[in-house]
């Protein structure tokens, strides 16, 4: 099994896209990897035969493992098929359930078993007759009865993916929840009943009385999870007073800016003057990245999360950067996010705020030195230095931080500019 990202242990053969016997050429994709963060296609080093398919779809291999064989003449594929492991025959007698690319060459070593090269590329709608979707796509038209035959794909080369299904079937396109909502922070008061999510947070397809196996996504924040636990974390928090920042979103947002997005570019600009908080513990001591990369956490519709970074985030236009974010968000449901695109944040950010949330901590990411959480913007009675009541809209934000490398004045201060921008200047997030 090749190596799909740094951080990845193993994956699981969604399908093979070429049988035994097929040519394959030089860069061309011969199978669909899930690893912990996205469907990867893994393609060959040079043109040549599969000749074997050691691990059927839905096998899981841990990274260097041999998946099949590929030899460079027609000729050397009986004498593969031949020294090629007893598990072969049953993993080739699975390999007709993928779809058959078009023929092409194929690559990686001779008769000698070695992993196929990973790298993405994308694979074309239709090869051989067989149309090619994507793994939620063929699960969501079976479960809406949907020919995918008549389905036109909006993914890469016209793959198919889990919207389209859903546009054909007359279905509502949904959104995975952006860093966990991709609404504005707004009293719960103001959600109204149709906003709550139709199905759970976690693995959606699990029914009361079923024991649900944990896919590669969940298993993966799992093992991140646990690694947090090693972490000396601290927790501060503040309330901040929103009614500017309301009010410069409803400007904004007919342009397409979100308020994801302007939390984003707040923290970023805030960040950007508070490098330690910023920063990161490492094996050599306390890391200052040279860029601000936030990243937002977005649940995902079949369980787990992920985290897509915007790079460069405080450099970055605001109305550039909710393009970006449209982007990503699509991408990482359909689990087409490189790894670079969700695995180089400094900083995390993750909003609760769609869902009425008073106030929560989050849990650290490994790798990153903070993470803030954000609740709920709602109206509050608030007393004024001069003994005066009005009533104003507050959101209550959270940090937790790596006590190694971010003491609580660090953060305090953090925190304190951040409010600052928000309160006052909120208009200065699109200069």
């Amino acid at each position: 099994m090749p190596a799909l990202s740094s951080t990845m242990t193993e994956g699981k053969i969604v399908e093979w896209l070429k049988q035994p016997g097929d040519k394959v050429g030089r860069g061309e994709s011969v199978l669909v990897v899930e690893s912990d963060k996205a469907d990867m296609d893994v393609e060959s080093f040079q043109d040549g035969y599969l000749a074997a398919v050691l691990m059927p779809a839905g096998s899981t291999a841990p990274v260097g493992e041999t998946i099949g064989l590929i030899v460079e003449t027609e000729a050397e594929i009986a004498e593969a098929q031949a020294k090629a492991p007893s598990a072969a025959p049953a993993a080739a007698a699975a390999a007709p359930q993928a779809p058959a690319p078009t023929p092409a060459p194929t690559a990686t070593p001779a008769p000698t078993a070695a992993p196929v090269a990973a790298a993405v590329a994308p694979a074309p709608a239709v090869t051989n007759g067989r149309v090619v979707a994507s793994p939620r796509a063929k699960k969501l038209a079976s479960q809406m009865g949907v020919d995918l035959s008549t389905v036109r794909g909006s993914g890469p080369h016209g793959r198919i993916q889990a919207e389209d299904v859903e546009q054909a079937g007359g279905q509502p396109i949904s959104v995975p929840r952006v860093a966990e909502g991709v609404a504005p922070a707004v009293s719960s008061s103001a959600v109204p009943a149709a906003a709550a999510p139709s199905a759970p947070a976690g693995n959606s397809f699990g029914r009361p009385g079923d024991t649900v196996a944990f896919n590669s996504l969940q298993g993966a924040v799992n093992r991140n999870m646990e690694a947090s636990l090693s972490v000396p974390c601290f927790r501060v928090g503040y309330t901040i007073t929103t009614d500017k920042l309301d009010a410069f979103s409803k400007l904004v947002k007919p342009k397409g800016v979100t308020m994801t997005a302007l939390l984003a570019k707040a923290v970023a600009v805030t960040l950007a003057r508070h490098p330690q908080v910023n920063a990161a513990t490492t094996a050599a001591g306390m890391t200052y990245p040279s860029d601000v990369n936030v990243a937002i956490a977005v649940a995902m519709e079949d369980g787990g999360l992920i985290t897509p970074v915007l790079r460069n985030a405080d450099r970055t236009d605001l109305y550039e950067m909710s393009r970006q974010w449209k982007d990503l968000v699509k991408r990482s449901r359909s689990k087409q996010l490189q790894p670079e695109e969700y695995s180089t944040g400094t900083f995390t950010l993750s909003n609760l705020g769609m869902f009425g949330v008073d106030r929560f901590d989050a849990i650290l990411p490994p790798g990153t030195g903070a993470i803030l959480a954000v609740a709920a913007s709602r109206p509050t009675v608030v007393a004024g230095k001069d003994g005066s009541i009005a009533v104003k809209r507050q959101m209550q934000v959270n940090l937790t931080a790596d006590h190694r490398v971010i003491y609580g004045a660090d953060g305090a201060a953090f925190l304190k500019d951040l409010a600052e921008l928000i309160e006052h200047r909120p208009e200065s997030l699109a200069l």
